[in-house]
């Protein structure tokens, strides 16, 4: 499989057709989604605020087999149970970790939220020692922060937004760097785009962890290197024949227009996102559904439309064949919500090796220049 071998071919063994075909399917993340056999599992992980499983994709197709997730949302939940033949646990606060089987990798993209200092005030004015999780009561993290204290996994692998990093005045990323630290595991950081695998421009903080008392203190994870360019544009994941309800009506275009001028006279940069077909997106939000304005794209004689779910989907690296179940406005939030899938197969392929997992795939043949590029840097 590809992940398994990755393509020793040489020019001549390829016509141009497939090659480019090849070329087209690597950059777009449409490889990694080969299915993965369940005795051929290298490691188990569980799912938390699973959304719609874009992180569970990414990570069964380098090899992993989920034993356990969980998701609030009853919409997500349907989509989910849809596309992976199992409805997610719900409220997470009502979990008892206990109960949640033993794993070898723990995946969240929990919400960011402010940390109270009061309950860590009163316990030091009382003379009383508080413990590294304290400091998080009240928040979705420390769900995530306590089922890793119970239950040990041997890394995880956290999502958020770019803004965590600033969150509260830098207040919310520090309590959950030292909460990490503190339960004993070597971190890593970087905040990410996505437009090196999808045509959207969509920044997140991902957050790497590996048990020290497996690992050590050895730099063992390397998040992945990416290419200088975007390899895709908006129009390469366009549906060829658009529904007319995706179009914006002549009242709507009108007042996005005049919104637009009104906040450009103030010196401020609201507005729609017109897309150029050749480019890339702006970041594709959960409320898309409201009016489409942060990416519409130009029709030829009319007004311009709004992208349709399935190119929603397209847009975060899910392929065709994933099931969409729901209304147009829950898709939309749901893949506004979502993960880049092929960053996060990225990112798996990363930590699968830095856990020793299976050795990293060699390179044998570079099929063009910017596979070549892309190839070299994640050597």
């Amino acid at each position: 499989m590809f992940h398994d071998t990755l393509l020793v071919l040489s020019e001549k063994d390829l016509c141009k057709d497939s090659k480019d075909k090849v070329i087209n399917e690597i950059q777009s993340g449409i490889l990694f989604q080969n299915e993965i056999r369940p005795e051929n599992n290298l490691f188990t992980f569980i799912d938390l605020f699973a959304g719609i499983g874009g992180m569970r994709k990414a990570f069964e197709a380098v090899g992993g087999r989920c034993l356990f997730s969980s998701e609030y949302n009853k919409f997500a939940q349907e989509t989910y149970l849809a596309n992976f033949g199992e409805k997610p646990e719900g409220d997470i606060t009502k979990i008892d970790a206990g109960s949640i089987p033993e794993h070898e990798i723990l995946l969240a993209g929990f919400p960011c939220q402010p940390f109270s200092i009061a309950g860590v005030s009163k316990k030091n004015s009382l003379g009383k020692a508080h413990g590294f999780l304290d400091k998080t009561q009240g928040t979705l993290f420390f769900d995530v922060a306590r089922i890793i204290d119970k239950k040990r996994p041997k890394a995880f692998l956290l999502e958020n937004v770019k803004n965590l990093t600033t969150h509260d005045r830098g207040n919310t990323f520090k309590v959950i760097r030292e909460t990490l630290d503190g339960m004993g595991y070597k971190i890593y950081t970087r905040v990410m785009d996505g437009k090196y695998f999808v045509p959207q421009h969509r920044e997140r903080i991902f957050i790497i962890g590996m048990d020290k008392e497996i690992y050590g203190d050895e730099d063992l994870f390397k998040f992945p290197a990416l290419p200088q360019t975007p390899p895709k544009a908006i129009k390469d994941i366009l549906e060829n024949e658009v529904n007319p309800k995706y179009t914006l009506t002549d009242n709507l275009w009108k007042y996005l227009q005049q919104y637009a001028e009104k906040h450009k006279k103030k010196g401020n940069g609201f507005g729609f996102g017109l897309v150029d077909p050749d480019g890339i997106t702006r970041t594709l939000s959960a409320r898309y559904f409201k009016d489409g304005s942060e990416i519409l794209i130009p029709q030829k004689g009319t007004n311009p439309r709004r992208l349709t779910p399935r190119e929603c989907a397209r847009l975060q690296g899910y392929d065709d064949s994933f099931k969409i179940v729901v209304s147009d406005t829950q898709a939309y939030k749901q893949f506004g919500n979502s993960v880049v899938v092929p960053l996060i197969y990225a990112i798996a392929n990363r930590l699968v090796i830095g856990m020793g997992l299976r050795e990293q795939i060699p390179i044998e043949i570079i099929l063009n220049e910017k596979l070549e590029e892309f190839v070299k840097i994640n050597q």
